[in-house]
């Protein structure tokens, strides 16, 4: 009953473990037989009540890095990811990696396709930016503009200044919807003043798409570079079957008929192209005949009730 006597079984003994009354089943790594295979009490090894709660707070000393923790001294140093947006730049050059040109090119799709998912039935009309606005071909342009949009389409160009302005203004002007679809070029180019719908692409074959996507004709009015490059891609794919009933009206008979005299001699004339290729393209010098054959095409497109109608412009 003294409580100078000292246990010989407290752990906290020291010279328990060292006692040759001991029992040396209790320290066998297996528990010995005494201790019914289960091993050392985790108890004895709990250390000092500081011991214990210095473990405590280690524990409850969490980071975490999104949806992943980590604890004691696993991962130190850890920033939030808010952190690493909002608190340094750093390094640029990865805007200018593949993978995140990757990311921009997505982008370009979605915004395209949001913005032009209910667009009415349109038409595509090219031509030169360089057309002055008292040359008769702007003229055209505007007349074409005003008779397609009184027929029902909407007009979409490239945005720009010249023939693609005649066209979106002559839309404009006889209560159509007027459409521009833009490009970053190096030098300066904005979306003209007759745009009621416009988007600036980064990418020419993101606006390509976009093009074909939305038009059911195209119609090619004088141009350079940029209108011969969407006249042979469009006829390419028509020719191959990626698009059908997708007429390609060029418009003024004087300025193409050189182009189809050289497709006719040439490239039909020596084997290029199969008989009947050049069919696909139509000349005309008026504007009636323009929405005729539009009209015409868009009568046999068993997917017309696909398009927005009026009422969502």
């Amino acid at each position: 009953m003294s409580t100078d006597a000292a246990d010989p079984t407290d752990s906290r003994n020291p010279d328990s473990a060292n006692s040759g009354s001991a029992d040396p089943g209790s320290h066998s790594p297996s528990g010995g037989a005494d201790s019914g295979g289960a091993g050392t009490n985790p108890a004895d090894h709990r250390g000092t009540v500081a011991d214990r709660q210095a473990a405590a707070q280690a524990r409850s000393a969490a980071k975490f890095r999104g949806p992943v923790m980590y604890r004691r001294d696993r991962k130190p140093g850890i920033r939030t990811a808010d952190r690493n947006l909002l608190d340094s730049r750093g390094d640029a050059d990865w805007v200018h990696t593949d993978p995140w040109r990757v990311l921009r090119i997505q982008a370009e799709f979605v915004e395209g396709f949001g913005a032009l998912a209910e667009v009415p039935r349109a038409v595509t009309v090219f031509g030169s930016a360089r057309t002055p606005v008292d040359h008769p071909e702007y003229e055209a342009g505007y007349a074409i503009g005003a008779a397609l949009a009184r027929a029902g389409f909407a007009v979409i160009t490239g945005g720009g200044p010249g023939a693609m302005e005649a066209a979106n203004r002559g839309a404009g002007e006889a209560g159509g919807y007027s459409i521009g679809l833009g490009i970053e070029l190096p030098f300066e180019q904005s979306i003209n003043d007759w745009v009621d719908l416009g988007i600036n692409f980064r990418y020419f074959f993101v606006r390509k798409t976009m093009f074909v996507k939305y038009s059911q004709a195209f119609v090619c009015l004088p141009g350079g570079f940029g209108t011969l490059d969407e006249l042979f891609e469009a006829l390419t794919l028509v020719q191959t079957g990626k698009i059908t009933r997708f007429p390609i009206i060029l418009f003024g008979r004087s300025y193409w008929s050189g182009l189809v005299d050289w497709i006719r001699n040439s490239l039909e004339g020596f084997g290029k192209i199969s008989p009947g290729d050049l069919d696909l393209l139509y000349v005309t010098d008026h504007v009636d005949e323009v929405v005729d054959i539009i009209a015409r095409a868009a009568d046999f497109r068993a997917d017309v009730s696909t398009y927005g109608t009026e009422d969502l412009w």
